[in-house]
């Protein structure tokens, strides 16, 4: 999948030069004609899929077992880096420099996997060489506003205020030597992440439009702390009146504690990697 993203990515990379060279040429005529309608719709849908590279450590402990143990789920329990899940946006420009931004982002991961130590997780001991069935589903949320500080025809760079809600459920089974008996633990939360940051959308030319946006913060919530630094960036190809190809690169690091009546835990997590999606435009 990589190969081929990295060919259409050449290949939008060519087409965005020739466009902008165009453009150059053609400067005084196209600064008099009205913008491409795709670039100035009110509203956006985008949905596609997202190849993200992932880095993840986690602990669950409780009162009885203590803290836990630190697993990095890609070497302790055998989990993937490599995942697709999902990828999805609603946009809406409510003003010339206001607008709101939706973002959902779905992934399911499991393994099952021979453990080589002992892992305290949870309320249990998972003693080494046991076979263990582990999950970690997520779903996050993304909400924010944008207000544009420097607005032009052809770009726009603003603030914006927003928070990531993390929907999380991760957890162990195995089987045991008692009986045809079983232990499992699962730490189930939802952590509202707030952040500020910085965006921008540029015009290259008629068919061709780039957006960016980074955001960042660190803080306390009731018994969930959190720090959190997302990014994206991404290039725009207008296919023909209302549908847009749409190529980015997409990343997001947090780390989360969380504390429980019974159970607390720390959960680290990154991925970035490569979007793919389509864009419909309306007013």
């Amino acid at each position: 999948m990589n190969k081929y993203f990295i060919i259409v990515v050449v290949l939008l990379v060519n087409t965005i030069y020739s466009s902008a060279q165009d453009s150059i040429v053609n400067k005084t005529s196209h600064t008099r004609q009205e913008l491409p309608n795709w670039y100035s719709h009110k509203y956006e849908i985008h949905a596609g899929a997202f190849f993200p590279l992932n880095n993840t450590q986690v602990r669950v402990g409780s009162t009885t077992s203590g803290k836990g143990s630190l697993l990095d789920l890609e070497d302790n329990l055998g989990f993937s880096k490599y995942t697709t899940s999902f990828y999805g946006t609603f946009s809406w420009q409510v003003s010339k420099r206001s607008r709101f931004d939706l973002n959902y982002f779905y992934l399911s991961r499991s393994s099952r996997y021979t453990i080589d130590k002992d892992i305290v997780f949870g309320e249990n001991t998972y003693n080494a060489d046991a076979q263990i069935e582990a999950f970690f589903n997520t779903q996050i949320l993304r909400f924010s506003y944008g207000y544009a500080i420097f607005n032009k025809p052809k770009y726009q760079i603003g603030a914006l205020i927003g928070t990531h809600i993390l929907f999380g459920n991760i957890g162990l089974r195995a089987e045991t030597n008692v009986g045809s008996g079983e232990i499992k633990d699962n730490l189930d939360f939802t952590a509202p992440l707030p952040d500020l940051g910085l965006w921008n959308k540029f015009l290259i030319s008629k068919k061709l439009a780039l957006y960016s946006n980074m955001n960042y913060l660190s803080l306390k919530i009731n018994n969930i702390s959190g720090r959190i630094l997302s990014y994206n960036a991404s290039v725009s190809y207008s296919l023909i009146p209302n549908l847009n190809l749409n190529l980015g690169y997409t990343g997001l690091n947090f780390r989360v504690d969380i504390e429980k009546e019974r159970l607390n835990g720390f959960l680290k997590w990154g991925y970035n990697g490569p979007t793919i999606t389509a864009m419909y435009s309306f007013n």
